[in-house]
């Protein structure tokens, strides 16, 4: 390393080893990582679920939960101290003074029951900076630098009147209170709608332009890395395989884990034409509404807000059909209307042309309700955590006259189809991971042989491989057994790789409808438009290397 590396490095990690407690499936949860995080730069670390990234970061906050997760191996070097020396005190004089935190889901982060100006009043309490008035100020100061609107009055709001962006904001504007040296980002943009999400790689890479900060950026999307990221480490398993400049990395990949995680990023272009689909419209939304209606109050006003209006379209037999928009366009509303979790306030759900779902209630919409199955977001919080997973996936087939044997035979040939063993049915929810969990929830939504399945947002948690597994499985599903997908998401990439045709939603309504490949190539409609523009690498081609690497391995596991 050279002086100008050495005056340049903000933050030295080197060979970093943390135990696991007994019985966890590997003894260390990373084991001889080594990073810097240098002056005015981004590292991103990237790498799955498990792979280690979020207990580096906590292990050089200090917030590991000791005894049971604890550093054993190396240093962590900060201006000229080893953090994994210092006293808790000096911890918490460094923790957002000098290293700042944004954490993944800043709901959880934030107290639901404090102000946000309160809660960043806390940071400077925490620190004893500035005076009651001065503060006051940089609240204000500091809400205006992250972009939120009316920072004057935003300070007396309480976090769940904020959207999920907004809320990111507030915990970046909590980050940068003391104006850190080194800012660790975990996973910042996972949940978010891809134009909040560039909103806020955008902020991010500006405050880190303005302030000269280095920036530790923990992410699994490499459309992410391709957008902010200088330098790239990858991390499997605990260890750092690979790292380097992110131009290389990107673009020239050495270690198979990580051409397989490049890989695994969807095309943002359509795939050619598949066989042409058939002309038969298994099911017609028409002139669908839905309002939804908050009571009055002693101290509240009752509100009303038209989640879908004028919804129409298509589904035709053996299609996939994207539904595209941010959060809040309506886009669940819808498929949990045809799906009838909900019931809409106008319009018509024709299915097969012959009977129309939305008028239907109680015991007559009963024999319809196994043609359209849901797969949920969350696979874990739609199973039931107290079953088996034989049983979750057997309760739909049992509902509607089958007999207990037949539904659990039934079962572990749904979890064969999905990939997984069938002697897995005897197992609970928990055992599995996230991206097993979602195969279980496909396998439930297949138990009743549905004709058409609504996934809302299925791939929008899980791992950039995981997902890629996830949609494969999806589409194969979808072809062999000749079923239609309305496929739900706010992720374009995904759209593009998964749907034939595609209807794009914004504040309730359908603003673009037509064939995927032409929405892409020729967008109409602004919001379209600016959709489009805000996929993170969206100018970023993903070498053939990587994708021969994807196929190869996938055609070993299928050997």
């Amino acid at each position: 390393m050279n002086a100008k590396d050495t005056n340049d490095t903000l933050l030295s990690i080197e060979d970093l080893t943390v135990r696991l407690p007994e019985g966890a499936d590997r003894a260390h949860a990373v084991e001889q990582v080594s990073f810097q995080v240098r002056r005015g730069e981004i590292l991103c670390i990237v790498g799955e679920s498990g792979s280690g990234k979020s207990v580096t970061a906590n292990a050089i906050m200090g917030l590991l939960p000791r005894p049971y997760v604890e550093p054993v191996a190396g240093r962590i070097m900060f201006e000229g101290a080893d953090l994994l020396q210092q006293s808790e005190a000096k911890l918490r004089d460094l923790r957002g003074s000098r290293i700042g935190m944004i954490f993944q889901e800043p709901m959880t982060a934030l107290n639901p029951v404090m102000k946000i100006g309160d809660q960043i009043n806390e940071v400077f309490d925490a620190h004893g900076k500035a005076g009651r008035k001065e503060r006051q100020e940089q609240v204000v100061e500091l809400l205006r630098s992250v972009g939120l609107p009316e920072p004057e009055s935003l300070g007396d709001t309480y976090p769940f009147r904020l959207s999920g962006g907004q809320r990111q904001r507030v915990m970046i504007a909590m980050a940068l209170a003391l104006e850190p040296g080194v800012l660790i980002a975990d996973e910042p943009t996972t949940a978010l709608d891809v134009t909040t999400q560039a909103q806020i790689l955008r902020l991010i890479k500006k405050l880190q332009d303005e302030r000269d900060m280095g920036v530790m950026f923990i992410t699994h999307d490499f459309g992410v890395v391709a957008e902010v990221a200088d330098q790239v480490a990858v991390m499997q398993l605990g260890e750092v395989v690979e790292s380097g400049p992110a131009q290389e990395i990107l673009n020239n990949p050495q270690h198979p884990y990580t051409q397989r995680l490049v890989g695994s990023v969807p095309r943002f272009e359509p795939p050619d034409a598949r066989n042409k689909l058939s002309a038969e419209t298994l099911l017609s939304v028409r002139s669908l509404d839905k309002t939804y209606v908050t009571e009055r109050g002693i101290f509240t006003k009752g509100r009303k807000v038209q989640a879908a209006k004028e919804v129409s379209f298509d589904i035709r037999k053996g299609e996939t059909m994207g539904l595209v928009g941010e959060s809040g366009s309506g886009k669940s509303t819808v498929g949990r209307c045809i799906v009838r979790l909900l019931d809409s306030n106008g319009g018509e759900i024709r299915f097969r042309d012959e009977i129309d779902l939305a008028a239907l209630k109680g015991r007559g919409l009963q024999p319809y309700r196994k043609h359209i199955q849901m797969i949920f977001q969350d696979p874990y919080a739609s199973l039931n955590p107290r079953r088996k997973v034989g049983r979750i996936i057997a309760e739909g087939p049992m509902a509607h006259g089958t007999d207990e044997p037949e539904a659990r035979r039934r079962a572990e040939e749904l979890l064969e189809l999905v990939g997984l063993d069938a002697s897995v049915a005897d197992r609970y929810p928990h055992e599995f991971s996230g991206g097993q969990r979602q195969r279980i929830g496909i396998a439930r939504a297949l138990a009743l042989d549905p004709e058409l399945l609504v996934a809302d947002e299925p791939v929008s948690a899980l791992d950039v491989s995981v997902q890629a597994q996830v949609l494969n499985l999806l589409d194969d599903i979808k072809q062999r057994l000749d079923i239609s997908v309305l496929f739900i998401t706010h992720d374009l990439r995904v759209a593009a790789q998964i749907c034939e045709r595609i209807a794009v939603m914004q504040l309730g309504e359908i603003v673009e409808y037509g064939d995927t490949r032409e929405v892409f190539a020729n967008p109409q409609h602004p919001y379209t438009r600016e959709l489009l523009a805000a996929v993170p690498g969206r100018n970023w081609s993903i070498p053939e290397v990587a994708r021969k690497a994807v196929a190869d391995y996938r055609s070993q596991a299928e050997v």
